[in-house]
């Protein structure tokens, strides 16, 4: 009988610690105001460490049609109509990975639109948490712009 209990009480935590649940909670973009956007510029913050990341936004944005601009924070009111100003986290185990990440569009200073990815527990023992950043992001994107579900 215990043999029996400590099986499967082992085969529910293994269930359980080896899927990683990711979360993404998103207030997409208008379709109209999709339609109106030719140019994005992508606020630099300075704080995000993630190679990869910026390269990934400027890429999926681009495959839309959609042109990027890198700048700082105090030149957005004076050269952008529409800005998205991101933060991104990445966790360690064994080797790092994008464990959470923040974006926020806004049009003439006022938030239109906001996405945040996250890994639930830090993906647990899922192999999913070591995704490229591309694999992730990209349809984090898509929904930010209404393009998905």
């Amino acid at each position: 009988m215990f043999k029996l209990i400590y099986s499967c009480l082992l085969i529910t935590t293994v269930s359980f610690l080896s899927s990683g649940c990711t979360s993404i909670q998103v207030n997409p973009i208008s379709s109209e105001e999709f339609k109106n956007i030719r140019e994005i510029c992508i606020v630099n913050n300075l704080e995000v460490k993630i190679v990869d990341f910026v390269p990934v936004l400027e890429k999926r944005l681009q495959q839309h049609k959609i042109a990027t601009r890198k700048i700082n924070e105090v030149d957005v009111t004076q050269s952008c109509e529409y800005a998205l100003r991101y933060s991104a986290r990445r966790s360690w185990d064994i080797t790092t990975y994008l464990s959470w990440a923040e974006l926020n569009l806004f049009k003439q200073n006022q938030q239109i639109a906001s996405a945040e990815y996250s890994l639930v527990a830090k993906g647990g023992l899922s192999l999913m948490k070591w995704q490229s950043v591309e694999t992730k992001m990209n349809p984090v994107i898509d929904r930010l712009l209404g393009l998905a579900n």
